[in-house]
């Protein structure tokens, strides 16, 4: 079946040069799929082999060509042998490769379905076959295991009969490889004796362990212990410690509490199932308390623990003993890791993530008033081989010498063996096998085969493989002929690289004249054919016999030579501005018997017009001329362009230079060298100037109170295009600034430079002062002084207050106040000797900690009126109906404590004062309607003014109204 890949690489070709060969070997993609096995099997048979450590010619003349044109026109030819050439590599044969090896895997015997399997895939031509092994027996696939691809199908798996280390064999003709073994455990549960179990008697005080005794199991399985009933579990503590290796319960000192019944629980940590031990009872003798005793310690971990690095080490010790014991741990001759945790009261010391600098020795120490016990244990870290480096697919001359090396780590240090075919290689007289090393003297058509290199310590074994095959066949020329292409005066090389094994004997003629080597014909080492300053009479075929002891073969190679191809590239240097549009035009002359083709470079690399946003345009206004457009240029379109144009005989180039100008580029890094209050001297370097010299420079800054960055002014000014220094003046004190420089020059303004580090001007005093100092109302005798308060931007240093600065008008000092709060907008005096609304001149100034700053212009403000003094007159109620009376007055006369509004209080003639009502005016009216009274009820009504000071005195009501029908009408005048 084809591959799906072959449209594509044919794609990859333009056709178009005449008689032009070139044979292109496919990419081969085995070796990107040996690093990913999960490629789907459908896939991979129709994939070639990698390409092998040694391989001979094929037969191949290419010109020397850059690499650039490796996509060019090829001819029908070439299309034709590089078909050919990938089908036979499709057709290609080669041992097994594994594709996916078993795993480690636990198997469920209460689980539904009743089948595991292993998993087995390898790919080679032939198709391999599989077989495999059990244990290092080989299962046969009959009564309850079958194949399925590779696949090892268990029906009725049991642990009796399955459990064990797998391995998977892979052959085919080519040879045999095995795969690293696997092993199968099957996880179960069994159940607790139903046989009671005995009480156990103690002393108060005493220390107990009582036994779990766990049922069968695999694998591991989690402890607890329930008291008296389920789900009441034991809480582990300083007393208390359940171990997680043997399931016991140990409590150092048993206590009162303690008393009762206890019951063991195991849980399956791959099946999750749980059973429940028969209850031992724990009773308290009674024949007196148990002394205090020292620590025994009854649980400890291994003298000796093995652990693969990375997996979290779990050390127990815990001690009997009364009192309670304490338990510490250290690591002799270090430092426990800081990444340990101690669970459980200390009794568990966990150490995640294992590495090897954790190895050594630990001790736990168990400690009461009545003495201490220690125990030591060493943890070794292991780890499992690694490849550091593996071997390859070799093909050999018969004869030829095979060296192979494979490298791993691990702890212990892996050794190594090899295996041919599946079978032990062992050393004979032209096998050698040295550390990892496999050298094979003068190898045969018998060591052809499959070989594995296995590293292996103590904790496992990796496997890697490669395929050696020996080489024997006549040469074979492929394409052949072959038609080249020289160009006069110009060497050419004629190549002769037939597949054959062993390498064959070469001889070059020219029509029935064998060549002999001259000044202008030389065959080099590699047996190609090199002809010095081609010439017209060098035309003609040329035939490469080559020979070995398995045949013959001869290629012919035609050769014409043509006129060399000139080209011309104009303008060779124009300048243009950014913008503007440029045409280059490339002419060449060559022979008309030839294609040829063109590509456009800059900076020797080729042009992307679809990446280039339309500003190229490539137009062919001949056969042998082509223009490039440049539209609307920018900057980056500056630098040297290339046009080359090939032809099969030939590849030459011109090259033209373009300058942009435009706009300076940013300068280069900005040094603040000196900061005051308010000024800051810069340093920069000059950016590129894009071909027009650079004008002048701008200063520019920013601080956490401008909006974006703002121009400065600066000394000098203007700062000319040939400074690189200058002063920014009129910055304002104890602000952090940025600052960054901008480039001009006769066509405009360019990038800015990156911004300055961070920096603070020197503190100052203050020269700002607060703005609309106002002030008034307030309270009785107060002064209320009001202003904006000054901008954190214009503080100039750390300290910022107020001082507010007033006295009455006529009086000469002045009565001078501190606020010390730099948000504050108000300032209240008070004073029981001044008399409402007396004129005060006041102004406010500005402190920090360099000194008293500027105060505001001086502004009239007067102090509180105070309540209204006099009462309103002639209160007159006149009757509305049954429940209204109208209220008019006549307001006081203007003074101090002028009403703000009227308070109308009214009340029946029998009721107290306290019980009456009261109403306000919403403004400074005269009148009030009083509505809901009662009628036929006699009325007293008092108004009185208020301001926000206070209440004036009210008025006399000295003739009470009688309210007695609708439509009555009386007027009572009230005072």
């Amino acid at each position: 079946m084809g591959s799906p890949w072959k449209p594509l690489l044919l794609l990859s070709v333009i056709s178009g040069l005449s008689d032009f060969a070139v044979a292109v070997r496919p990419v081969s993609y085995t070796a990107v799929l040996r690093r990913k096995p999960d490629i789907s099997s459908s896939l991979l048979s129709s994939w070639p082999r990698p390409q092998h450590q040694h391989d001979h010619g094929r037969g191949l003349v290419t010109p020397d060509w850059p690499a650039s044109f490796s996509n060019h026109h090829l001819s029908t030819l070439s299309l034709l042998s590089s078909q050919e050439e990938y089908r036979s590599q499709e057709r290609e044969e080669f041992g097994p490769v594994f594709v996916q090896e078993p795993h480690d895997a636990v198997f469920a015997l209460d689980s539904e379905e009743k089948k595991v399997m292993m998993s087995c895939e390898a790919r080679g031509n032939p198709v391999p076959v599989y077989s495999w092994f059990i244990n290092g027996t080989v299962v046969e696939t009959e009564n309850r295991y079958s194949l399925i691809d590779g696949n090892l199908i268990i029906t009725n798996a049991s642990e009796t009969a399955d459990y064990g280390r797998y391995q998977c064999k892979a052959e085919n003709s080519y040879g045999t490889v095995l795969s690293r073994d696997a092993l199968l455990q099957f996880a179960y549960l069994g159940s607790f004796s139903g046989r009671m179990r005995g009480g156990v008697s103690v002393r108060e005080g005493q220390g107990v362990v009582l036994m779990c005794t766990p049922p069968p199991h695999s694998p591991e399985i989690m402890y607890s212990w329930v008291f008296n009933e389920f789900p009441l579990f034991v809480a582990e503590d300083s007393r208390r410690f359940i171990s997680q290796v043997t399931g016991n319960l140990y409590v150092s000192k048993v206590q009162p509490s303690d008393v009762g019944s206890y019951i063991c629980l195991v849980k399956n940590t791959v099946t999750n199932a749980r059973v429940l031990s028969p209850p031992t009872p724990l009773t308290l003798r009674t024949d007196g308390l148990m002394g205090e005793y020292e620590p025994k310690i009854e649980v400890h971990f291994p003298l000796s623990v093995p652990a693969a690095r990375g997996v979290t080490v779990r050390l127990e010790c815990f001690a009997l003993g009364n009192p309670v014991p304490t338990i510490t741990w250290r690591k002799m001759n270090g430092n426990i890791p800081k990444k340990a945790r101690l669970r459980k009261s200390q009794a568990v010391l966990e150490i995640p993530n294992v590495q090897l600098e954790d190895s050594g020795t630990y001790e736990c120490k168990a400690e009461n008033p009545r003495g201490g016990t220690a125990f030591k244990g060493h943890i070794q870290v292991y780890t499992f081989p690694q490849w550091i480096s593996t071997i390859n697919d070799s093909q050999l001359d018969s004869g030829d010498q095979l060296h192979w090396e494979c490298k791993a780590t691990g702890k212990p240090r892996p050794t190594y063996r090899w295996l041919r075919n599946g079978e032990p290689l062992t050393p004979q007289s032209r096998v050698e096998m040295v550390n990892g090393e496999l050298i094979i003297q003068k190898v045969q058509q018998a060591d052809s085969g499959m070989y594995q290199c296995v590293a292996e310590n103590k904790y496992g074994a990796i496997y890697c493989s490669a395929e050696l095959k020996i080489l024997a066949s006549p040469p074979v020329f492929s394409p052949n002929p072959v038609r080249l292409i020289a160009t006069l005066g110009k060497d050419m090389l004629l190549g002769c690289r037939p597949r054959a094994s062993p390498k064959p004997r070469v001889t070059w003629r020219r029509g029935d004249r064998r060549i002999q080597p001259s000044r202008r014909i030389m065959l080099l080492r590699n047996n190609t054919l090199r002809i010095i300053n081609s010439t017209r009479s060098d035309e003609g075929n040329y035939v490469c016999r080559a020979e070995n002891q398995f045949g013959s073969a001869e290629m012919t190679a035609m050769l014409w030579v043509k006129e060399a191809m000139r080209v011309d590239l104009s303008p060779s240097r124009v300048e243009v501005t950014v913008g503007e549009s440029v045409v280059l035009s490339c002419r060449v002359s060559h022979d008309p018997s030839l294609d040829v083709a063109f590509q456009w470079l800059l900076n020797q690399q080729p042009l992307n017009f679809q990446q280039e946003g339309g500003h190229f345009e490539y137009t062919q206004t001949q056969s042998s001329t082509v223009d490039l457009m440049i539209r609307s240029i920018l900057l980056k379109h500056a630098g040297k362009y290339g046009c080359r144009a090939q032809t099969s005989a030939d590849t030459v180039s011109a090259e033209a230079e373009v300058l942009v100008r435009g706009p300076p580029g940013p300068p280069g890094v900005v040094i603040v060298e000196e900061i005051k209050d308010t000024t800051a001297t810069l340093s920069w370097s000059g950016g590129v100037d894009n071909h027009s010299p650079i004008s002048s420079y701008n200063l520019q800054a920013r601080s956490p109170f401008s909006l974006g960055w703002q121009t400065l002014r600066t000394d000098p000014e203007p700062v000319t295009g040939d400074m690189e220094s200058a002063m920014a003046v009129e910055l304002n004190p104890w602000v952090d600034y940025e600052f960054r420089v901008v480039a001009s020059n006769a066509i405009g303004t360019g990038d800015p430079s990156a911004p300055s580090r961070g920096v603070r001007t020197k503190e100052a005093v203050p020269s700002v002062v607060p703005a609309n100092v106002s002030g008034g109302n307030g309270r009785r005798h107060e002064l209320v002084i009001s202003w904006e308060p000054v901008s954190e931007e214009f503080q100039n240093g750390e300290g910022f207050g107020y001082i507010v600065a007033f006295r009455a008008n006529g009086t000469r000092g002045w009565k001078e106040k501190m606020v010390t709060s730099a948000d504050s907008t108000m300032y209240k005096y008070r004073d029981e000797t001044f008399p409402p609304l007396t004129p005060f001149e006041v102004k406010v100034g500005v402190y920090n900690n360099k000194g008293d700053g500027p105060f505001s212009g001086v502004v009239t403000v007067y102090s509180a009126e105070g309540e209204p003094r006099e009462a309103p007159s002639e209160v007159k109620a006149s009757s509305i109906s049954s429940s209204e009376i109208k209220v008019t007055w006549r307001p006081p006369n203007p003074g101090p404590g002028r009403p703000r509004g009227y308070e109308v209080s009214y009340r029946k003639d029998s009721e107290q004062e306290e019980s009456g009502n009261r109403k306000k005016t919403v403004g400074n009216e005269t009148s009030m309607v009083l509505t809901g009274l009662e009628g036929n009820s006699m009325y007293l009504i008092t108004v009185r003014g208020f301001n926000s000071i206070g209440q004036g005195p009210a008025s006399t009501a000295n003739k009470p109204l009688d309210v007695s029908y609708v439509g009555h009408v009386a007027s009572h005048s009230l005072c």
